[in-house]
Order: structure tokens, then C-alpha cells, then sequence
């Protein structure tokens, strides 16, 4: 069953959403940011966030930023801030979905059906030389050694993969990783592309291939 953390301050609102999802998914209700961190790092195989914004003890966008720096779970805002300037806020930080309250209860649910029904998030892949296993991150060699990489290359290897077959430019890459406000340098994207071809075996280019002038692309040829 999906998870989806839900982070709502309203008690009202939030035991009726809760109610509702739990027909459908595993559900957890946390009321302030503190409470949704919380539970995020003890569950990180959560598959969606819905993020209330103007939360007691700080901001959703803040909490949105900080688990992006740790996990690619999507993420949708459902707030009263409805402006130009917070969507855009919310668009930027990686949001799938920014709902405007008050909402359509029906409204809702349909959309976090489509967010995770067209996100379906890869969980495993196995290749000629390893598995790759994206809920623990862990990529395990044909010799049987496991090795687990940095977190941040998994999620780059991961979301070339679901983006396949587009060509992700690094600066999209870096946006999708890292948000636009904390971008590292294109090194650091090349950087990180060759210990991921050196982790998968990836001798001439046969999983990550490059395209000169645009950026990097997931090849599926070789998957098995």
C-alpha cells in the first residue's frame, strides 16, 4: 500500500483527509513541522507528502527544501496561500501539485491518485553487472558485495532513470536534486556521473550516455 505523510495543522481538516486517504492508503497525520520531520525520517519509503504551508513552528516550503536534500518522494502544497509568488515558491521547489484551499475533497483525492499512478517511483533495477535497489540504496555487485552509495547519487540515478529516455541538461538535473537556490557547479554533476559508471559497470557509455551539448541520458538497452 502507498504511504503519504500528511502535514496539516488544521485538526478539523486533517482528521477528515485522514479518514478519507486511509481507505486507500497508509496514511500518517503530523500537525507541525517538527512532528513531520519526524516521521519522514523514520518512514523514507514515503511515497507522497501533502504539505500544508503555513504550519505552527515554520514554513512547508522549509520543510519541502530540507527532505529534498535527503529523499526524491514527491511531494504536493495544499494551502490558503493561494498568491502568485508562494505557487511559483512552491512550482520551484519541486512541487507535483499546488492546491488551493478551500478544494473540492473529490477534487483532491482524484489528483493524488494521477500523482502517484503517473510518478510511479522505480524501486529496482537489475543490470548485467549489479542490482540497484532504490529503497535502501543499495546496489549489490554479481560477486554478492553490496555497496552503498552517496544519497545524492542515488537520487541523480534515480531520476535519470524515471526521466528516460529524455536528456536531462545539468542544470535541470541540478534544479531537480538541489533546488534553484542551491545549485552546486556542472563539475560536480560530471563528478558524480562518473562514479555512477564506475559503480555499474557502465564501461563505453551503456547505461548513462552523453550528449555533447545538452547533457546526460538513461540507456535501457542493457537492462535485463
Amino acid at each position: 500500500m502507498r504511504k503519504i505523510l500528511l502535514v496539516e495543522d488544521d485538526l478539523s481538516l486533517g482528521e477528515t483527509l485522514t479518514d478519507r486517504l486511509k481507505k486507500e492508503y497508509q496514511v500518517t497525520w503530523a500537525k507541525s513541522l517538527t512532528e513531520a520531520w519526524t516521521e519522514f525520517t523514520k518512514n523514507k519509503d514515503t511515497d507522497l507528502l501533502i504539505l500544508d504551508v503555513g504550519l505552527p513552528d515554520g514554513s512547508g516550503f522549509e520543510l519541502a527544501n530540507k527532505i529534498k536534500q535527503i529523499s526524491p518522494v514527491l511531494f504536493l502544497f495544499l494551502t490558503a496561500q493561494a498568491d502568485a509568488e508562494s505557487r511559483l515558491t512552491g512550482f520551484e521547489l519541486g512541487a507535483v501539485e499546488y492546491i488551493p484551499k478551500p478544494f473540492h475533497l473529490k477534487e483532491l483525492l482524484i489528483r493524488v491518485k494521477h500523482v502517484l499512478e503517473s510518478h510511479a517511483p522505480t524501486r529496482e533495477i537489475e543490470l548485467q553487472d549489479c542490482v540497484v535497489n532504490f529503497t535502501n540504496m543499495s546496489v549489490k555487485k554479481k560477486s554478492g558485495q553490496i555497496e552503498y552509495p552517496p544519497v545524492t547519487d542515488m537520487k541523480i540515478l534515480q531520476l535519470l532513470i524515471e526521466k528516460s529516455p529524455r536528456i536531462l541538461s545539468r542544470d535541470e538535473i541540478m534544479n531537480e536534486i538541489w533546488g534553484v537556490d542551491k545549485n552546486p557547479s556542472h563539475r560536480t554533476i560530471d563528478n558524480i556521473i562518473v562514479r555512477l559508471r564506475q559503480l555499474l559497470g557502465d564501461d563505453g557509455e551503456k547505461h548513462i550516455r552523453s550528449v555533447r551539448g545538452v547533457g546526460y541520458q538513461w540507456s535501457t538497452e542493457e537492462t535485463i
